[in-house]
């Protein structure tokens, strides 16, 4: 009945996540948003939302460490594994911006993260309202930079989204919306059940499984605007989430019900593998081809990621 759970869980987040993508994105597009600021900002947020759900529901349920790994884990994939499978497809170009602004944000709410969780093994209210507050002034920020030349391109947007009607887009909004939320239910349910079976930790099955599970939607995201050739919107949607999950989903989870650290390896070893991996953008971005992540960068994040993985399940 776990590994039930856990599929129906997945699948149900997969399906919420595309309705939520396309109601955002139809939203988005009657405000005339530039696709920089729907990248980061509302497509990130969309496909951060099974995070939020199934961390909430499980720090409610009384699963901190779950809750925790299911957003480092995810953080980890969405580089290491979306962004390198996206690459190895389609080659990906970082603007500037990138390396000079939303990068170094990432690195930045990573480190506090870790910093708040170092200190006394607890994300407290405080520290995630901090976190959130500091979400909401790097979206302004992220506004405000953004240039009116950053326009979307219509013809670049799905057709049943572009011309899409009010009620399709909330309809939509609904869809998503209890999918998700079924989708956390099952999938929290379906990884405590089988922990309990394998004799493991919550942490282990958080990173691995439940974060590859929510890693789903940036995946289906990331890879269908790449290949769209809206990279942009490619890499700004997987670092918008990153920040995303850190300021939103814990920020938001830590002021319904302090997070507690149960499995100090989430302390000493897989937040350090979350900032590793995205400290290791800097590089990537600069090193030639200087701005290209290519198929060549994408093959070692791959690498990189499976080395994570084996080193989580063998210990």
């Amino acid at each position: 009945m776990a590994i039930f759970y856990l599929v129906a869980g997945i699948a149900l987040l997969i399906l919420g996540g595309e309705y939520l993508v396309k109601s955002s994105v139809g939203i988005s597009l009657k405000f005339n948003l530039s696709r920089i600021v729907i990248g980061m900002t509302v497509v990130s947020f969309a496909t951060s939302l099974p995070e939020l759900l199934v961390s909430i529901n499980a720090a409610l349920q009384g699963h901190p460490d779950l809750a925790l790994s299911n957003v480092v884990g995810s953080n980890i994939a969405n580089i290491a594994m979306v962004l390198g499978a996206t690459a190895i497809l389609t080659p990906i170009f970082i603007k500037k911006v990138s390396y000079i602004f939303n990068i170094p944000v990432m690195i930045f709410i990573s480190l506090l993260l870790y910093w708040f969780l170092k200190n006394d093994l607890i994300l407290s209210f405080a520290e995630g309202a901090i976190l959130f507050i500091l979400l909401i002034i790097f979206i302004i920020a992220l506004i405000k930079r953004s240039s009116t030349s950053d326009s979307v391109d219509l013809e670049e947007i799905d057709e049943d989204v572009e011309h899409s009607s009010n009620f399709k887009i909330l309809l939509w909004l609904i869809i998503g919306g209890a999918a998700l939320w079924g989708g956390s239910e099952l999938l929290v349910k379906g990884a405590v059940e089988l922990a309990k079976a394998l004799g493991v930790s919550e942490r282990i099955i958080g990173v691995s499984i439940v974060a590859i599970g929510t890693s789903i939607p940036e995946l289906a995201a990331s890879v269908i605007s790449a290949l769209k050739k809206e990279k942009d919107l490619s890499l700004g949607n997987l670092i918008g989430s990153n920040i995303f999950n850190i300021g939103s989903v814990l920020g938001i989870t830590a002021m319904i019900k302090p997070i507690h650290v149960l499995d100090v390896k989430l302390i000493n070893n897989d937040i350090l593998w979350m900032l590793a991996t995205a400290i290791l953008l800097i590089p990537l971005a600069l090193l030639p081809k200087r701005n290209k992540i290519s198929w060549k960068k994408g093959t070692l994040y791959i690498i990189f990621y499976i080395s994570y993985i084996y080193l989580v399940v063998r210990a």
